[in-house]
């Protein structure tokens, strides 16, 4: 959430009033994250329901910086789950890049970081039972330049940073497609020969070989490998696979991580086949599977590529992204409803997503998802409100993220702050 927000209830003019990131935050009850901000003629009060709702209520003080009190701020998110997905497996990004990204998602509520780890272009994780697929695996990137991937230590070291935020990360290892550099490292894993890297944006449609004893063994060592309480399987986009293999496939693959104490979480292609209770569907296409997911009374994140990818082209002089779901500016990062997509489902909350294609390095992280992420935020934190509001309080964090050095879109729908 941007501040000021409906969640100011009280605010009048007075003198400017400091308030500093240190002030101690007091427990009381209320709705997880939920947090209060007082600012009188007796002083500054600050109290939280937990420690999220504490470093939801800093982030606030962080963008407020000083107020002219008093001021009433008491505050509590509409969804749970409220993310940010970055690729590093079409271009990688190492551990500086996450934790600025962490950092930043942070000071706008976010609580959710899901990593991207493996796909066709790049395997980003080290599973030690299967060390080719970090010395084989994560060789290429899209253009074909060098890769890398990140070390165990590596990602705890990424966790502990965005628990200190109170923000959880997402692994995702895509399968039972999107694998060529996993096939690339252990042919065995599809009963073919070791195909060719790839090192172009789309996919060679290969898929593992879902009827081998290899297969799910190797699954079951990779999910046990990667610490976090959630376990995103991909399942989007899978090619040369009977529906029935992939539909049993899909029950296993979350049976699986549900076994080993982890939440399941799925693209929506998997909506077509019976999945476990406790299995969590992400929606960002097509709206068929993802009704079929809801049917069966699974929660539904929702990232609908028309409004929250941001892989997108802002408009037709953007230079990087791409259009497939057309333009996605700030307007349509922000102008949507996720009560709205899909009917009677569960909505557990929102995640941007940056796919990076044509995403090489920090400015253009930077350039695609800023400012539209904050749209995101928003949406939810408080769910959808008056764009012309939004849009005069986006343009005042112009400055902010200036100060941060974040090179962000200047998008032509936001009159920026020259202050």
């Amino acid at each position: 959430m941007i501040v000021p927000a409906p969640a100011v209830l009280e605010a009048r003019p007075g003198e400017p009033v400091a308030l500093p990131d240190d002030l101690d935050c007091q427990r009381t009850d209320g709705v997880a994250e939920s947090y209060r901000l007082s600012v009188s003629a007796d002083g500054v009060a600050f109290s939280a329901s937990d420690d999220a709702g504490e470093a939801r209520g800093r982030a606030t003080l962080r963008q407020l910086g000083g107020t002219s009190g008093p001021l009433l701020i008491e505050d509590a998110p509409r969804y749970a789950w409220r993310g940010v997905m970055l690729d590093v497996a079409r271009h990688f990004f190492g551990v500086d890049e996450v934790l600025r990204l962490i950092d930043l998602a942070a000071l706008y509520k976010l609580n959710v970081l899901h990593l991207h780890l493996t796909d066709d272009q790049g395997w980003r994780i080290e599973i030690p039972d299967w060390p080719r697929l970090t010395t084989v695996g994560a060789e290429t990137q899209v253009g074909g330049g060098a890769g890398g991937f990140l070390t165990l230590a590596d990602y705890q070291r990424i966790v502990a940073h965005a628990a200190g935020h109170s923000i959880t990360v997402v692994p995702e290892v895509d399968v039972p497609g999107h694998v060529n550099a996993a096939l690339r490292a252990y042919p065995e894993l599809w009963g073919r020969d070791a195909p060719e890297p790839f090192t172009t944006w789309s996919s060679p449609g290969h898929s593992l070989d879902v009827r081998s004893d290899v297969v799910m063994r190797w699954l079951d060592d990779v999910i046990r490998a990667i610490p976090g309480e959630h376990f995103h399987l991909g399942g989007d986009e899978v090619e040369g696979l009977a529906h029935q293999d992939y539909v049993q496939f899909m029950w296993d693959a979350c049976s699986l991580v549900l076994e080993r104490g982890k939440t399941p979480i799925v693209w929506e292609e998997a909506g077509v086949a019976k999945l476990p209770k406790g299995t969590v569907v992400q929606h960002w296409s097509d709206a068929k599977p993802a009704r079929a997911a809801a049917e069966q009374g699974l929660p539904l994140i929702m990232s609908p590529a028309p409004h929250t990818y941001l892989d997108q082209k802002y408009d037709e002089e953007t230079e990087l992204g791409l259009t497939w779901a057309g333009a996605v500016e700030v307007r349509d990062a922000y102008e949507w409803d996720p009560e709205r997509v899909i009917e009677r489902a569960e909505v557990l909350g929102v995640e941007a997503a940056l796919w990076t294609e044509t995403t090489e390095t920090r400015s253009d992280i930077d350039s695609m998802i800023f400012p539209r992420l904050l749209a995101t935020a928003e949406i939810g934190w408080s769910g959808p409100g008056d764009w012309e509001d939004f849009r005069e309080r986006l343009a005042a964090q112009g400055r902010l993220l200036s100060e941060l050095g974040v090179d962000y879109h200047r998008s032509k729908q936001v009159e920026w702050s020259k202050s």
